[in-house]
């Protein structure tokens, strides 16, 4: 990449993306496919814009994102967090507004794995006293 690129990475539950930023007109691509049209749903695609919503960059950066594992929710999560980390290196002075609304936070839920001789990870089988 050249010198006018910015890299993030973000992740979430299994999602891992890696997010090339560079200045340009707003072109967001996810795995080589629109973001739009990749995450299917509009809630999903809000989410990866927020971070450039909130420093008023939607039309100001191409965005070009790799990213792998869990389900469409764990990657737009992933997103975000690698386009604000992105963003951070474009201009230290977005730190305060990222912040401020969460977004260089890492979400540490995951899944809880399953225990043995029940049926799911808190749920158990029904008891019988008789």
């Amino acid at each position: 990449m050249n010198d006018s690129t910015f890299y993030g990475t973000g992740r979430r539950k299994r999602s891992v993306a890696r997010v090339y930023l560079s200045p340009g007109k707003g072109k967001i691509l996810v795995n080589g496919v629109s973001f739009k049209k990749y995450l299917c749903r509009q809630t999903l695609a809000t989410i990866v814009m927020q971070p450039l919503v909130a420093i008023d960059g939607t039309k100001s950066y191409d965005i070009k994102i790799n990213v792998k594992g869990g389900g469409l929710t764990g990657q737009a999560g992933a997103i975000r967090l690698g386009i604000s980390r992105a963003l951070l290196n474009v201009n230290k002075d977005f730190r305060s507004t990222l912040k401020s609304r969460g977004f260089l936070t890492r979400d540490a839920r995951k899944v809880e794995r399953k225990k043995p001789g029940q049926p799911g990870a808190r749920a158990n089988f029904q008891f019988s006293k008789r």
